[in-house]
Order: C-alpha cells, then sequence, then structure tokens
C-alpha cells in the first residue's frame, strides 16, 4: 500500500513538472538535415530542463515549405513557435505580419553588437525597414562541383568560365561513351533554385533585376541572353533536353551517383557526397566557385537560412530565447561539421573542426562574400513566380527565350511599378 502511495506521488509530480514546461514546435524544411537539427534541440533542452522543443518537417523545396506555411500563418496558427525561413522570406513575413520582430528583446546597442558578429550580408538580409525579423541560421551560396577523378583522367583543371567547362564536357563525354553520364547539371524545374539559375548570366554580365536606387532595370535583352545560354547547354547536348524537371536535389542524387560532370549546387551537397551511405562518388568531387561568362565575372546566388518567431506564438518569449541558441557561433559549427552548412560567422571559416571534415570551406568565404542577394520586396513571391515559371517554360521548350524574357520583364515591370 505504502509502494503504491509512492508511485501516485512520483506520477503526480512528474504530471505537474510536465504541465509546467514550456514547449516549443519547430518547423524546418526536409532538407534542411531534421537529424542534426533534432540533435542541437536535445543539447539545448539538455541546458533548459524547463523547455521541450519539437521538431515538425515539411516540404522538400522552399517552395512547398512556404506554400504550407502561408496557410498555416494566414489562418494565425499558433502551433508553430519558431521557424527556419529562406533568406528571401523576410520582406514577406514582415509585411504580412507573421515575424514578431526581435528588437523588443534587444536594446539597440545589443543589437548592433550581435548583428556585427555575422556575414554582413545576412545582418542586411534580415533587418527590413529597421526592423531584426530574423537572424542567421547557415550561410549558402551556389558553387560548382565537379568530378575531380574525371577532370584528372583528362588532365582538365577545374574550368574557371563556361567556356572551359563546355568544352571539358564534350570532352569527356565523348572519350567516356557512357548513355548514364551527363555534361553540365543546373537547376531548371520550375522552383525557387531556377531564379538563381536565371540570374547568374545576367549578375555575371553586371546586370541585375533593379539598380543601386532599388528602381527596376532590368532588360528583355538581359533577360534573353541568360535564357539563351541555359537553353544552350541542350542545344549542344552539353546537358540533357529534359532539364526543366530538374530541381537541385534531383542533380544532387543522380551526380551522387556518379551521373554528371559537373553541378551547380548549394554548399549542402558536400555532406552528402561524402558521407550517404549510398554515394557513388566520395572522395570524387571537388567544388570551386561558379565559372565566369564570356566577357563577364564569377557571380554566384546567396542562399541561406534564418530563424524567426512566428508573431502568434504563446511562448515568445521562450522562443527568441531558443533562437540566440540557434543563431550561435556554438550551432554554426555543429551545423558546419555535421551537415556542411556554411557557418554565418566569418571567423568559422578558419576553424580546425569544420575545415577537418569540410577542407573546401577555406576558399568558400570569398564566395559567399560577393554572391548576390535575390531582390529584396514585400512581393517577392510574385517576382519570383515570373522569373521560375517563365525560365522552366523555356527551358521545356513552351516559349522562345524571347517570348520568356518579354513575359518576364512585363511581369517585374507590372509589381516593381505597383500594379
Amino acid at each position: 500500500m505504502k509502494k503504491l502511495f509512492w508511485l501516485l506521488v512520483a506520477v503526480l509530480v512528474f504530471s505537474t513538472a510536465l504541465a509546467q514546461q514550456t514547449r516549443l514546435r519547430v518547423f524546418v524544411g526536409g532538407q534542411q538535415r531534421p537529424d542534426v537539427m533534432r540533435k542541437i534541440f536535445d543539447l539545448y533542452q539538455s541546458r533548459n530542463p524547463g523547455v521541450r522543443v519539437d521538431l515538425e518537417v515539411g516540404g522538400a523545396t522552399s517552395d512547398q515549405q512556404q506554400q504550407y506555411l502561408t496557410t498555416v500563418l494566414a489562418s494565425r496558427d499558433p502551433s508553430i513557435d519558431v521557424i527556419l525561413i529562406d533568406v528571401i522570406r523576410p520582406a514577406q513575413y514582415l509585411a504580412s505580419r507573421w515575424a514578431d520582430t526581435l528588437d523588443k528583446y534587444l536594446p539597440a546597442a545589443s543589437r548592433q553588437n550581435l548583428l556585427r558578429q555575422y556575414l554582413p550580408a545576412y545582418s542586411q538580409a534580415n533587418v527590413i525597414n529597421g526592423q531584426l525579423v530574423a537572424l542567421p541560421a547557415f550561410a549558402d551560396a551556389m558553387f560548382l562541383y565537379y568530378r575531380a577523378d574525371l577532370l584528372e583522367k583528362y588532365n582538365f583543371k577545374p574550368p574557371t568560365t563556361w567556356d572551359e567547362a563546355i568544352q571539358q564536357a564534350q570532352t569527356i563525354l565523348q572519350r567516356e561513351n557512357n548513355p548514364n553520364l551527363n555534361g553540365i547539371g543546373y537547376i531548371g524545374a520550375p522552383i525557387e533554385g531556377t531564379v538563381c539559375t536565371f540570374l547568374l548570366p545576367i549578375w555575371a554580365a553586371g546586370g541585375d533585376v533593379t539598380n543601386a536606387q532599388g528602381q527596376f532595370s532590368l532588360t528583355v535583352e538581359q533577360a534573353q541572353r541568360s535564357l539563351q545560354f541555359w537553353v544552350s547547354l541542350m542545344d549542344r547536348r552539353v546537358s540533357p533536353p529534359n532539364m526543366a524537371e530538374k530541381p537541385q536535389d534531383t542533380i544532387r542524387q543522380e551526380m551522387q551517383a556518379g551521373r554528371w560532370i559537373f553541378g551547380t549546387l548549394f554548399a549542402y551537397a558536400w555532406n552528402r557526397f561524402q558521407n550517404d551511405p549510398d554515394s557513388q562518388v566520395k572522395g570524387k568531387i571537388g567544388v570551386v566557385p561558379l565559372p565566369a561568362f564570356p566577357g563577364g565575372r564569377q557571380a554566384s546566388c546567396l542562399g541561406g537560412w534564418q530563424w524567426t518567431v512566428s508573431d502568434f506564438s504563446r511562448n515568445k518569449a521562450q522562443a527568441h530565447r531558443l533562437v540566440r541558441f540557434l543563431s550561435s557561433p556554438e550551432v554554426s559549427k555543429i551545423l558546419a561539421i555535421d551537415a556542411s552548412n556554411l557557418p554565418v560567422f566569418p571567423s568559422l571559416y578558419r576553424d580546425a573542426d569544420i575545415l577537418r571534415v569540410n577542407p573546401w570551406f577555406a576558399q568558400a568565404l570569398p564566395v559567399v562574400q560577393a554572391a548576390r542577394a535575390r531582390p529584396q520586396h514585400p512581393r517577392y513571391a510574385e517576382i519570383s513566380e515570373a522569373i521560375r515559371v517563365n525560365t522552366n517554360q523555356v527551358l521545356a521548350r513552351q516559349k522562345t527565350p524571347e517570348q520568356g524574357a518579354r513575359d518576364i520583364v512585363n511581369r517585374l515591370q507590372a509589381i516593381y511599378s505597383g500594379r
């Protein structure tokens, strides 16, 4: 009887402790290494016994994740407290009043000191109209991954221009005579990554969507040259004819299976090539900055992910404390080692533990620092749709490069003029 009594007491105490525990629900995308994120949340829980962090995973791409989150946030659903968002989203989240800004938890001097630690591009991306919408999780940029073993076999050095990459791919494809091997992989499906594909040649030629004053400046001629370049890779059989079907992770999976010579991918791919059990290319992959276009300069697309707090969370103070931890150097180092996510702290690019796992990070910092950001605009979702859908239609041969270019420019002009 006495044992039963103490058992009931223990159950009551345990139940009370659970009831007093703060529960935070965090949303991350399917490609943002939820296994590593779980490890990080467990570490936070061990240091904060009064907090339980639940993980929600959804969407394989940035677009799919945002479609789901738009439904949740538009209904003012309080079930999600912290969200991992793409670097393109802060302006949208502020304009839609989906994010609880961090300003109320950070005095002006503290905010300035905090933001000074990060790479400038991410400090700037997360401050919209003077308000701190999010804090950086990890940096990213596009790189050229290449089959080091195949380039070495034919005495090629990693290409610095697209002409070199095309010539090398043509030579290797001809001599290997392997029907399962492809030349140059790039993102062409109607997803967010295809916006980067479209912008790369424009940036490399010195252009952009807007000028220094933020006014729309993209021309039909610039857009057409970009679209024509990517179509020409299929015309020259350097890329297969179905590039309109290729999202980023399909290229990563196919390259991991040994089916690409070159691939334009973000940083996460390195860890998968080296560590996935089914990888056929472990130790055979190299990474360099994206090549330059004829008469132009090297350009990369800035990526990266940010932590923000839902404005509908019922535990905002605790959620902000979690976000401060998640955007710390300690967590940035874990993500670099376990997921090959590029750090948001410049000093970590010299960290011996990180370089032991990711030796190419030693050359990655200048690429990230020079990478170009996609347009910051409250209506970015519409800008993205206009670019990625039309680019995809051109790659699918549903429109000519000229038609696609005119449709992109006309739609973007309307958005920037407020129509």
